[in-house]
Parts: C-alpha cells; sequence; structure tokens
C-alpha cells in the first residue's frame, strides 16, 4: 500500500516487549524501567490480529523487536505466527546476543530467516560500560550459535558514539575480511536517554569512510548505504537517519509492545491498535499508513517521540 507520499509501505517493525536484560547507556536508565502491565501488553493472540491486518495492507517483512524480543514469553509461538501469515514473505528478528546461542536453533525452526545482532563495541571493558549488565562473551556465543543454526550473513548494528567506540570502526570492518557479514554502523539518534548527550557523542557515518578509506560503493541495502573493502567477504552498511536521512524511500511502519502503532520513529503521532478486531483493526492500519509524515528534523532538533527506543522497537 502507497502512503500520501507515494512510498510502498512494505515492512513491520514489531515489539512485542519493552523489557530488556541490559541497560545500554544511550537507551535506558541504569535503574531499569516500570514495566508494564501484564494486560497493557500485547498478547501473542492480538499480535497475529495486528501482523494479518498489515499483511492485508500490504506488509510483506515482519522484524521482530523489543526491548531484547527474547526475554518475551512466548517468543516461538510469536514467530511462527509471523512466518505463517498468509503475505509475509520474510521474518527477521534484532537482538542484543546475549541469549541467542540458547535460542538460534529455534528461531530457525520457527521460520525466522535472518537475524541482525546489537554490538557497540568488541572489548569486553567497553561492552560492560555500555550495556551495564552484559558479558560480551555471550553475544560472541550467540553468533555462533547462529552459524550452526543456518543464518547466513549475519548483520551486526553498531550504533557510532564519538569517544566511545569511533576508534574502533576499523576493527569493525576487519570483521568482514573472511566472513560474509554486514557490519551497519548506525548513526546515534537524539532520542530518549541520549537526547541531552554532547553533540561530541553524534558523530556522522562518513566517519567509517574516513577511518578505513579503502571501502568502496557496493550499492544499497534497504536504507543502508553499503560499501566493501576489496577482496573482503563482507560488508559495510551506514546508516545515516541523521546527516543523510532517508525519509524519501522510507517503508515502514512501528507498532510497540503497548499496541500502538507509529507511522515514523520520531513522530509524536500515535494510532492506537490494542482493543481493535476485523475490519475495524484493518482501517485504523490504512490510516496510520496514509499518515505517514513526509519526514522528521532529526538534523535541526531531538526527535518529536514521546518514547525511548526501548518503549518503540529497536
Amino acid at each position: 500500500m502507497n502512503d500520501n507520499c507515494g512510498r510502498n509501505i512494505r515492512y513491520l517493525r514489531l515489539s512485542v516487549t519493552d523489557l530488556c536484560n541490559l541497560r545500554c547507556a544511550y537507551c535506558m536508565p541504569a535503574e531499569g524501567v516500570e514495566k508494564l502491565s501484564h494486560g497493557e501488553i500485547l498478547s501473542v493472540e492480538e499480535i497475529g490480529e495486528i501482523v494479518a491486518a498489515a499483511a492485508e495492507c500490504g506488509i510483506e517483512k515482519v522484524r521482530i523487536t523489543g526491548g531484547e524480543p527474547l526475554v518475551r514469553r512466548g517468543i516461538m509461538e510469536i514467530c511462527r505466527l509471523c512466518a505463517s501469515t498468509r503475505g509475509i514473505k520474510e521474518v527477521v528478528l534484532t537482538t542484543n546476543g546475549v541469549r541467542l546461542a540458547e535460542w538460534a536453533g529455534q528461531l530457525r525452526e520457527a521460520g525466522v530467516s535472518r537475524v541482525n545482532i546489537s554490538l557497540d563495541t568488541l572489548k569486553a571493558g567497553k561492552y560492560k560500560e555500555i550495556t551495564r549488565l552484559g558479558s560480551i562473551d555471550d553475544v560472541f556465543r550467540g553468533m555462533d550459535a547462529a552459524k550452526a543454526a543456518g543464518f547466513e550473513k549475519l548483520k551486526l548494528n553498531a550504533v557510532l558514539i564519538g569517544g566511545f567506540n569511533d576508534d574502533e570502526i576499523p576493527d569493525f570492518v576487519a570483521l568482514t575480511r573472511d566472513e560474509d557479514i554486514e557490519v551497519r554502523f548506525i548513526e546515534l539518534m537524539p532520542i530518549g536517554e541520549c537526547a541531552g548527550w554532547d553533540k561530541s557523542r553524534f558523530i556522522a557515518s562518513d566517519a567509517v569512510l574516513k577511518a578505513v578509506p579503502e571501502l568502496e560503493p557496493a550499492g544499497a541495502s534497504g536504507v543502508a548505504r553499503l560499501y566493501k573493502v576489496r577482496g573482503h567477504k563482507g560488508s559495510v552498511g551506514l546508516i545515516s537517519p541523521i546527516s543523510s536521512h532517508f525519509c524519501s524511500v522510507c517503508d515502514r511502519i512501528r507498532v510497540t509492545a503497548d499496541g500502538r502503532l507509529k507511522p515514523c520513529l520520531h513522530s509524536a503521532e500515535e494510532i492506537k491498535l490494542k482493543g481493535l478486531h476485523g475490519e475495524e483493526l484493518k482501517a485504523a492500519v490504512e490510516a496510520a499508513i496514509k499518515s505517514k509524515p513526509k519526514g522528521h528534523r532529526l538534523n535541526q532538533a531531538a526527535s518529536e517521540s514521546a518514547r525511548s527506543m526501548f518503549r518503540i522497537g529497536g
């Protein structure tokens, strides 16, 4: 289905929980968050209804997110439900990787075709610093388990943070030398916990090209500009929501864990889906797609979203 700007909206990012087993500094407060009540969170059945309605409106790809989706009770049932929904051609999942070693095989069996792993540093001490709770060894084990389960071309998502991990750019790129993985550098966005951080923390993704000048353009993958080092098996993706925003080609909508549809990540607009059924639900999804704004103003101001990322879905 096309929105009012002529964009074909085919991609749903579905948050299944606002909870996480990490406390990444740019995303969540150190003390954690007050959890939503059981009744506020979408049930498995409600998720199924929403995905089916979205598919009727032209959605073909579902990305399951959180919080951390692998802490959600019933996550495998949710994955199977999404994968079996008529019209859905691809189900993918974004995870911090901490529990991936435990679940990788079951995710594959449930119909998940690909996993993205969030990893902002390759150094154990810095990983503990940024996540406050995690062990990087768990993530590495999760990566190995994903490969063993048959997940091809893993994607690693690294949020670029000035003064924290920009010195590791060459190390991340080196991961693409011998393996067919895509390392994706994502610009830090002024939303939630980091909205008031010093401007030096927010660096443009072109810093990657300066740090590794041998990177050569290699097309695009969704919203990522792709690059490769000649001879490397894998690739590097640059996602630039601030310095070179991709609003004109954005093909996604988002549903939060408490059942609100956000036509744009950085807009305050939300459409309540929880409690709707049948034609009323489908009509709400259609209206949300039509109301998708032309773009955001992140290059001028902080996000207008009333929620932090963990309340929206990564």
